[in-house]
């Protein structure tokens, strides 16, 4: 298996606010100029999450249309597209799936299961994921499987055996969200104990988990995630200055660890996706 480390950037999300961070980019070009400062830095794939105009979550057709294009118009960095929504919405299925086949960007997220996330119950039903997964593959759309506790591991790795899921897989470790599984070395080495043998694998570690996640995942062979949406502090008490910070920081790291940089084409021959 390669050695390069694949760094994906998550500008924005859903939960984030400028009252967190005030240059946290919000809208479709400060969204995209970020996506492109990270590509620069080192980044390979951009997680994209978009806002209404007043900056609150959005699944918004439109938006997501203007905000991958304009990405798309400023480099090829791979585009994983958010099928979560966001905090306050109510939306439907389709509300959630049709924007990534329209858009058909390389990948996109699927949530293997509901979690309490804070104060809301993040609802990802079994026929949801399965219709999901299903439209994704017509479209060419890999799914991303993200993972808020071990169980969800074992729902992807179930989908895939029932056949809604091709090989080889790809997950994504969201640990520290409060609900789902904390953000330490031993929950994540565990998660990693049961993937598996041929699936690559990311980690976010929210907050304060971050460095010591990061620093395993580099050291255990899996890739990492950054950015505002997972945490806006560069150090205790210190604000990131740019998305592009906390990339220029991994890429340090990855050199610390005889972890080259996968470029955005050694990342797509990596995960099996195709270029759009």
């Amino acid at each position: 298996m390669s050695n390069k480390l694949i760094i994906t950037v998550a500008t924005t999300g859903s939960i984030t606010t400028r009252e967190n961070h005030p240059e946290l980019p919000l809208h479709p070009k400060e969204i995209a100029q970020a996506v492109y400062e990270c590509y620069q830095a080192g980044a390979a794939m951009a997680h994209v999450h978009v806002r209404d105009d007043q900056g609150k979550p959005s699944m918004s057709m439109d938006k997501f249309a203007e905000t991958v294009g304009l990405i798309r118009e400023k480099c090829p960095i791979i585009i994983n597209m958010t099928s979560s929504g966001g905090r306050g919405l109510v939306l439907t299925d389709e509300d959630r799936i049709d924007p990534i086949v329209a858009l058909k960007p390389e990948m996109c997220s699927l949530d293997c299961g509901s979690v309490n996330f804070g104060d809301r119950i993040f609802e990802n039903h079994p026929l949801f994921l399965q219709k999901l997964a299903t439209r994704a593959r017509d479209a060419g759309v890999k799914p991303e499987i993200e993972c808020f506790d071990a169980s969800m591991i074992e729902n992807g790795k179930r989908m895939f055996k029932e056949g809604f899921l091709d090989g080889p897989l790809h997950f994504q470790f969201v640990l520290g969200v409060r609900g789902g599984m904390p953000a330490t070395i031993e929950n994540l080495m565990f998660m990693k104990s049961k993937l598996p043998s041929d699936a690559t694998w990311s980690v976010i570690g929210v907050g304060s988990g971050h460095m010591p996640l990061m620093v395993t995942a580099m050291m255990e062979g899996g890739h990492v995630r950054v950015g505002m949406e997972d945490n806006v502090f560069y150090k205790k008490g210190v604000l990131a200055k740019t998305n592009a910070q906390f990339v220029e920081r991994a890429v340090r790291l990855a050199g610390e660890f005889d972890r080259p940089v996968a470029t955005v084409e050694e990342a797509r021959k990596l995960l099996g996706v195709r270029a759009r």
